[in-house]
Formats: structure tokens, sequence, C-alpha cells
């Protein structure tokens, strides 16, 4: 059984949404950067992708207005927010404080 996005972002391990369109470039760029940070957090992070064409209902209730925009999640609570694409480095700065409370 799939779990729903609420339930999804509900964990107690915060959750990073990507959410992205197939024809946006600076998505197709922040796709590897994504990749990596995830290799380097592991368990303490999650990132879960939700392409805002097939999942209208959701980007409209977290008020996803571009692409790529990138909410953490934990407890169902949004902790941060950034729309547009970091660097590998300016990612991993804005969410380590985060993750470590």
């Amino acid at each position: 059984m799939k779990a729903s996005f609420s339930d999804l972002i509900r964990s107690e391990n915060p959750v990073l949404v990507d959410f992205y369109a197939d024809w946006c470039g600076p998505c197709k760029t922040l796709a590897p950067i994504l990749k990596e940070v995830k290799g380097e957090l592991g368990d303490r992070l999650r990132v879960v992708k939700v392409d805002v064409d097939r999942n209208q209902e959701v980007a409209g209730r977290y008020q996803v207005r571009g692409v790529p925009t990138m909410i953490l999640f934990k407890n169902g609570k949004v902790l941060w927010r950034q729309s547009g694409v970091l660097s590998k480095p300016d990612l991993l700065r804005a969410l380590e404080p985060l993750l470590a409370s």
C-alpha cells in the first residue's frame, strides 16, 4: 500500500520534498545535487520527489508557485522552504542545523 503524502510528511524523521516538473531545466540541475546530499546525510533525511504536473492538488496545498521548490517537513510541519536551485554546500548548510534538532 502506498503511503499518502500527508502520512509521509508526518514522519518523525525529516522529509525533504522536491517539487519539480519534467520540463524544468533548473529541476534537472537540482536532481544530482539532491542525490549527493541524500548520500551524505544518509538516514537523517528522506528525499521525496513530487511532480507538480501530476500532483497539482498537493503542490497547491503548499503554495508551490515555481519549480524547483524544496520543502523540509518534520512531524507534518514545514521547517524550511526554498525555491530555486542551491549548490550542494549551500543546501547542506541550510539543512544541517534543522536536522540536528
